[in-house]
């Protein structure tokens, strides 16, 4: 099979099976008497009287900015921290306890902790993500720079190259695939700890009208609350594969000249 007919075939798969499995769920639901799942009819109708108009402001924006926030802290700090790790063993043994420690907090456990230190704001929930976020990219920033090719770092020396262009030409490229790896498992933990972080002493948010919903029996509402996060968590991916594909081209062109 030629790679374009492959290509189309895949697509064509990828989008097949989702749509067989909606329309399954839409027949099941629009004969089922369980409460607890509505007609689908009914959660795409309130998906877009709830998420499109009413409540995008109120709830949908102010997650999706606390959200990134966190992302964004944890990941410039972690990538800062990990260059440095990862640079000096000396370094990366003595903290070594310290990380080990930290990132096996659950993360749920800081919670209180978080609400009686910083209070039931934003910096809570800013806290809370920046901090569960903080560990796959600080992990795999150590080990992409603990593992970069020892010829390339004395090709970099023979040069001459030292200082800020040596990190910026040579020590974070290489570690980059890793760097990136982290960061998209980052993202969905992101996600994952601005809904906790909403459901408990908040007042707005896409968490919180979830936990709302549910408590008040608006199970169609809740389903709406639900469907958004699914297909927040879609596009986010989508979206990082497609930054990480075009900053990573040149990491993929090195391995099939290699692969041969």
């Amino acid at each position: 099979m030629k790679p374009r007919t492959r290509r189309i075939a895949e697509l064509a798969v990828e989008i097949a099976v989702p749509l067989m499995i909606l329309a399954a769920i839409f027949a099941w639901t629009a004969s089922t008497p369980t409460f607890y799942f509505p007609p689908l009819s009914d959660v795409f109708e309130r998906f877009g009287n709830t998420w499109l108009f009413e409540r995008f402001g109120s709830d949908a924006w102010p997650s999706l900015r606390r959200m990134f926030l966190g992302y964004a802290i944890a990941v410039v700090v972690a990538v800062a921290a990990g260059v440095a790790l990862g640079s000096s063993p000396t370094l990366r043994r003595a903290t070594a306890p310290i990380v080990e420690f930290l990132r096996s907090i659950p993360p749920p456990a800081l919670i209180p902790f978080a609400i009686v230190v910083i209070g039931i704001g934003d910096d809570m929930k800013v806290f809370i993500i920046a901090f569960v976020c903080l560990w796959p990219v600080l992990l795999n920033t150590i080990d992409g720079i603990n593992g970069i090719d020892p010829t390339l770092k004395d090709t970099a020396r023979v040069y001459g190259i030292s200082g800020r262009d040596k990190l910026l030409r040579v020590t974070l490229p290489a570690a980059s695939p890793q760097i990136f790896a982290g960061m998209r498992l980052s993202l969905s933990l992101a996600l994952i700890l601005m809904v906790i972080s909403e459901m408990v002493a908040s007042t707005n948010g896409i968490g919180f009208f979830v936990l709302q919903s549910q408590r008040s029996f608006a199970i169609p509402e809740m389903w709406s609350g639900i469907l958004l996060l699914g297909i927040l968590g879609y596009l986010f991916n989508l979206a990082f594969l497609i930054i990480e594909r075009r900053v990573l081209a040149w990491h993929r062109g090195a391995r099939a000249s290699t692969l041969g």
